[in-house]
């Protein structure tokens, strides 16, 4: 019988170990997903273009919101704020979504003993990445041309996405390995990212929210990636160090947990499946 390391360094050096494959699988599914169509990748930049659009129609033109903390009623500013939270909610949605079906739709991996399951939701993740980043070029090509260049607090951007990486691989192994047993999962995962867009300061900022009710909108991780994220980005706002470091350890033992538990489960795979 295989055995599967279920160490945090395992962890973490099975996508170097396999990042040749990881990138081609990447490729593959980037490129699969435009397949046959006219545009082809190029749908890549005009969905987030339109999203943009849409989103700022309704609720800068609809429902007249504002963002107190712009410190002006510039409904192109709104949009930026808007977009800029839902860069890092659709990057989070769209690998949770996906992770439930990570390994049913992948049957013939699984009957290679010698192909490495564990590195499926990196897959999913880069495959997320690389659209969020054609959503971040969109966001920065409006906000030149709206508020000017980038502050250079933006360049903390990437180190503030590290709990988003292991929170997202930790729930993704999680959810992998559960909807090869339970097959409602996707179902159920699905109504929670919903519920999550709005119990994430996307659409209103924190500060909007009553005192009472701000702890309970603080135990969404998202929160503080959103937020301080929205802060580097737009705000010139340093990141807070000490909530950052508390949410990247908490993170990273999701990632294990997450981890540990597809590790233990996946040689039942192949009999379920």
């Amino acid at each position: 019988m295989q055995h599967f390391s279920i160490s945090p360094f395992e962890m973490m050096a099975s996508p170097w170990r396999h990042r040749d494959l990881v990138r081609v699988l990447v490729k593959r599914e980037v490129l699969g997903r435009y397949r046959g169509s006219v545009l082809g990748i190029l749908w890549s930049f005009f969905n987030p273009v339109f999203m943009l659009a849409v989103y700022t129609f309704v609720f800068s033109v609809v429902f007249r919101a504002r963002w107190s903390e712009a410190g002006d009623e510039s409904r192109a500013k709104f949009a930026l704020i808007l977009f800029a939270g839902l860069l890092i909610f659709n990057l989070f949605a769209e690998c949770l979504n996906r992770a439930p079906t990570l390994i049913l739709n992948n049957v013939n991996f699984v009957k290679k003993i010698v192909f490495p399951l564990e590195i499926l939701p990196w897959v999913a993740f880069g495959t997320a990445l690389f659209h969020a980043l054609i959503s971040f070029g969109v966001w920065l090509l409006f906000s030149l041309a709206v508020i000017g260049p980038p502050m250079l607090t933006v360049l903390w951007l990437p180190l503030l996405l590290l709990p988003l990486l292991l929170l997202t691989l930790g729930l993704s192994w999680l959810l992998a390995a559960l909807g090869v047993f339970l097959r409602d999962v996707a179902q159920m995962v699905g109504i929670v990212t919903t519920t999550l867009m709005f119990l994430s300061p996307i659409f209103y900022p924190l500060a909007a929210i009553p005192e009472r009710y701000q702890p309970l909108i603080l135990c969404n991780p998202l929160t503080l990636i959103i937020e301080q994220a929205r802060g580097v980005l737009i705000f010139d706002t340093p990141p807070v160090w000490s909530g950052w470091t508390v949410l990247t350890v908490v993170a990273a033992l999701v990632a294990w947990l997450g981890f540990a538990l597809f590790q233990k489960t996946r040689k039942g795979f192949a009999d379920v499946l």
